[in-house]
């Protein structure tokens, strides 16, 4: 299968200073020499407590950080020094509600996004009313933002990055804070994706919604990899992949 991600012995460390009285400086090591790769058109998980190096990462394969050390390659071109190539064939969506203008409507949040773009204006209305069918959003596109619900608004978020038809779609934890079934349409929606032939890099705590969406999984654990493969290669002998997980990032101190 032809890899979209390439990422070879990636490094990301940080300096802090520490100290009350007397002050030194402190380097973190975020990101510990991880290799992975991902294959183009599929759902491919990364998992991990708070402060694994989760954000870190994906921060480097959205062009928005340089690695220290190592290489990361998104659809051929390097994360640091060929950025324009591959700031305009991906997307990023976080959790929350953030993201969108809540004093617009629905459709109005896409056009402003599509004219950020220099998308043409024909073209624009075609994929915002493709787009809009896509996340269920089509009897309420008119409405203002600021009545939705808080699945309409994060459904409005995919939409918003799904206007530049990316090649691959960095989420970072979609589904925060949804009740069910707002989270079951979420789901459904990012297979929708993967039907249509998008990449889609997801991160999650939820690990019933990594087993049942993710083709390929990494599981970090304080900037290291501690697992990667299928879910089912993943659980192994465990009863499902919560069970995995907890297994493999648990802390080992006595």
């Amino acid at each position: 299968m032809e890899k979209i991600i390439e990422v070879t012995h990636l490094k990301r460390d940080y300096s802090t200073m520490r100290g009350t009285f007397k002050k030194y400086k402190e380097t973190i090591h975020a990101v510990k020499d991880i290799s992975f790769s991902v294959n183009k058109g599929e759902i491919f998980g990364f998992l991990g407590q708070n402060g694994a190096g989760k954000t870190t990462t994906i921060k480097v394969l959205t062009t928005l950080l340089a690695p220290t050390a190592g290489s990361c390659k998104v659809m051929g071109y390097d994360t640091f020094g060929q950025e324009k190539q591959i700031r305009k064939r991906i997307n990023f969506i976080f959790g929350g509600e953030m993201g969108v203008y809540r004093r617009l409507s629905a459709r109005d949040n896409l056009r402003y996004f599509g004219n950020l773009y220099l998308i043409d204006k024909k073209v624009q209305e075609e994929r915002i009313d493709r787009i809009l069918r896509l996340v269920d959003l089509t009897d309420s596109a008119d409405n203002l933002a600021e009545t939705y619900s808080k699945g309409m608004i994060q459904r409005l978020q995919i939409a918003r990055g799904l206007m530049n038809d990316p090649e691959i779609l960095f989420m970072d934890e979609p589904t925060v804070g949804l009740d069910p079934l707002g989270a079951r349409m979420l789901r459904d929606i990012i297979l929708k994706l993967k039907s249509n032939d998008k990449t889609v890099f997801l991160t999650t705590h939820y690990l019933p919604e990594a087993e049942e969406l993710c083709d390929h999984l990494v599981i970090l654990k304080k900037g290291e990899i501690v697992a990667s493969g299928t879910p089912k290669e993943i659980i192994g002998d465990a009863a499902n992949l919560e069970e995995a997980y907890i297994s493999l990032v648990k802390d080992d101190a006595k």
